[in-house]
């Protein structure tokens, strides 16, 4: 067994162990902040994930499936099911210009129009407990447990989610983090089920961004999943906000990791509530919550970011 992986916490680390892929259900706002994307195309080259299901979450989820049904083409990763998750409103997509006039009807792959359903069935259904990868508002999960509150008995979750001691832009002190506050009956839904949480918080995401040598080598990749990822990026309607020669902040890449890793992250068990703010304070009457706080090496993850996304290795093709 990897010595990175030993560190993993029960049944994890026993199908580590076993050489067995973790069985991850991705639940996405692909379409809003671009860090989903790139957390996509981790997923897709990572060998120790086997993607189980992809479920849009969170305002236009029609706009958002076709969109990641468009990613999932590209990448020549059509045998990867796709499921429509509880749409909240008709608010534009971040990568329309990207998505252009893709219709659903081009994709060749399998889409579940009740992504909901479709996430409990693969729940149900698994052999193994399923790794439930949350980095969106978590509306759809919410929805899950209500339909189908046995669903924790055979998955846990690995969310980002939340700010314990540090905030955004790595400011002292916590806020209240936006997949939290965009749906706070549905996050305390999530903590008040029986599963296992793990976090990806803002103390150890909320100021990654790839620069300098390790941003060009993504940029520059004639890589299926860098191009995607780069050609989304440069088409994101928020692109002229941020400093040419770097990414956005990549938020959702540390929860991917975290779904199959550990090793490289400080992991520390907080009692957290979830406040009518939205804020995730520490409190003695709290649900515990396996946070990924600090770094242990962060240059390290960042190397394993980009040579994911550049080595034209990793998830076979369908």
């Amino acid at each position: 067994m990897s010595a990175l992986l030993c560190v993993l916490p029960g049944y994890l680390c026993c199908m580590a162990a076993a050489g067995s892929p973790v069985p991850v259900i991705l639940d996405t706002d692909l379409g809003d902040d671009i860090d989903d994307t790139w957390a996509l195309a981790m997923l897709l080259g990572t060998p120790q994930v086997d993607l189980k299901l992809i479920v849009t979450a969170s305002d236009d989820t029609a706009k958002k499936t076709r969109l990641v049904a468009k990613i999932l083409e590209a990448l020549g990763r059509t045998n990867v099911p796709l499921g429509q998750g509880l749409k909240t409103s008709e608010q534009p997509i971040h990568q329309e210009k990207w998505l252009g006039d893709y219709r659903l009807e081009q994709y060749k792959g399998k889409v579940h129009t009740d992504g909901v359903q479709a996430m409990i069935d693969v729940i149900k259904q698994s052999p193994q407990p399923v790794t439930l990868l949350v980095i969106g508002p978590q509306t759809n999960i919410r929805e899950a447990l209500e339909r189908a509150p046995e669903i924790a008995k055979n998955a846990r979750v690995v969310a980002m989610a939340g700010s314990v001691e540090i905030g955004y832009a790595g400011k002292q002190g916590a806020d209240a983090e936006w997949n939290v506050i965009k749906d706070i009956p549905a996050a305390k839904a999530v903590f008040a089920a029986s599963w296992d949480i793990t976090f990806a918080p803002l103390d150890s995401c909320g100021t990654l961004i790839l620069r300098g040598e390790r941003f060009a080598k993504v940029d520059t990749s004639k890589d299926s999943k860098a191009a995607t990822v780069i050609a989304n990026y440069r088409q994101w309607a928020n692109y002229d906000k941020y400093p040419k020669g770097e990414s956005s902040v990549l938020f959702d890449t540390v929860a991917a990791y975290l779904a199959f890793d550990e090793a490289l992250c400080e992991m520390k068990t907080v009692k957290l509530m979830i406040d009518d703010k939205g804020f995730t304070k520490t409190s003695e009457e709290g649900r515990p919550v396996r946070c990924a706080m600090r770094w242990k090496n962060r240059d390290a993850f960042e190397e394993l970011l980009v040579n994911t996304l550049t080595s034209f290795a990793g998830a076979p093709p369908e």
